[in-house]
This record gives structure tokens, C-alpha cells and sequence, in this order.
């Protein structure tokens, strides 16, 4: 179709177009995770999960039109956050009528309805993780396995650049330099994909000496 890289503002105007696979594709691979163990963190079981999942992916769908208005005005994830919660909040609500009918007191309704603080810090915690991985997955289809390797064994496995060009029958220089090379393309894909910076690089795995 002749797409350019994915970026934030264009995956969001490609959603538009419910024939867009690679962009559906996509938005579900990052998001779809998150929507799914906030549910299971809630205690809902796998199928319940699962549906939650498929009801906030439809609610997406629904509002295709309006996601760039929606990220524009504050955060796409935030407002999958909420949707989410309350996703969960009406389907336990009606497993408890049904096992225990409608005794619940307004006060106890309110405050089951509103997230915990510390839900959303994870939430974007993981958000944070799917990106990487997103980007990894791209950065590592488009460099070497040496380079990769290098990469991946000194950043995020924390061995030394001695011991990792030894392995590798490279020298600590060149292992430094792939490394180097591998996290600058990390950063940019990250960055296509974080367009408004809400990413900051420290979120990138560093070498632990």
C-alpha cells in the first residue's frame, strides 16, 4: 500500500480504514496485551479476559474517526485505560447481581467503579515494555544477528563487552559500536512510534557493569 513507517499519527488516521490489516494488526499487538492483563490483574479469568479485550477492541473500532481527536485532547492510552476499567467494573457487576442480586450499597458501587491510582502507573508501566518490544522486534529484523547479539547481551543480559566480543570473536570495540548502532535504531523506532516524546529514552535497557 506504500505506507512510510508507522508512526503515532499515522497509525491513528490508518485506523480509520477497517480494511487496514496492517494497521489493526498493529494497534492490537501493542494495546490488546495491556487491555488483557489489566483484566486478569482484576481477576477476571482467561475467557473473561479475553471478551473484555474484544469489547474494548470494538469500542476502538466504533470511535476509529475520533482516536486522533481523542489523543489530541489528552492520551489515546489513557482513554483505553478508562474504557477498559469500566469494561471490567460492568462485567463484574453483573457476576455479583447475579450470584448475590442488587445488595450493594451506592457508596460501595462508587468506589468499585473508580480505578486504584496504582492501577494506571502499571498500566503505563507495561505500556512502556510493549513499545520496547515493538521496537525490538522491528530493529532486530533489520540488523545482523552479531549486532543483535552484541546488543542484546550487553544491554539487557549485563554481560561485559570483553566477555560478549569473545563469545562473539569480535573485539570490545566493535561490540561497543553494534551496541551503539542497535540502541540509536531502538530510540528511533520508539520515537516514530512516541512522536509527542511521552517515551523517554531511559525506558531503553542499560549495560550493568
Amino acid at each position: 500500500m506504500g505506507y512510510g513507517p508507522i508512526t503515532r499519527s499515522s497509525l491513528l488516521l490508518r485506523l480509520r480504514d477497517a480494511r487496514d490489516e496492517e494497521a489493526w494488526s498493529h494497534f492490537v499487538r501493542l494495546y490488546g496485551p495491556l487491555v488483557y492483563h489489566f483484566a486478569r490483574r482484576r481477576g477476571l479469568q482467561d475467557s473473561d479476559s479475553g471478551d473484555v479485550t474484544q469489547e474494548v477492541l470494538r469500542a476502538v473500532m466504533a470511535r476509529a474517526e475520533g482516536l486522533d481527536q481523542i489523543h489530541q485532547k489528552g492520551s489515546l492510552r489513557s482513554w483505553l485505560f478508562t474504557v477498559a476499567h469500566h469494561k471490567v467494573y460492568d462485567l463484574q457487576t453483573r457476576r455479583r447481581q447475579a450470584v448475590q442480586g442488587s445488595g450493594e450499597s451506592a457508596i460501595e458501587a462508587v468506589l468499585r467503579e473508580q480505578p486504584a491510582p496504582e492501577e494506571q502507573e502499571i498500566w503505563e508501566r507495561e505500556y512502556r515494555e510493549q513499545v520496547f518490544a515493538w521496537a525490538a522486534e522491528q530493529v532486530r529484523a533489520a540488523c545482523s544477528a552479531t549486532a543483535w547479539q552484541a546488543f542484546h547481551q550487553t544491554a539487557v543480559e549485563g554481560k561485559s563487552a570483553a566477555d560478549v566480543a569473545q563469545m562473539l570473536s569480535l573485539t570490545p570495540a566493535a561490540v561497543y559500536l553494534a551496541k551503539s548502532r542497535v540502541m540509536a535504531r531502538l530510540k528511533e523506532q520508539i520515537r516514530r512510534m512516541e512522536n509527542d516524546d511521552e517515551l523517554a529514552t531511559s525506558d531503553l535497557p542499560v549495560e550493568r557493569r
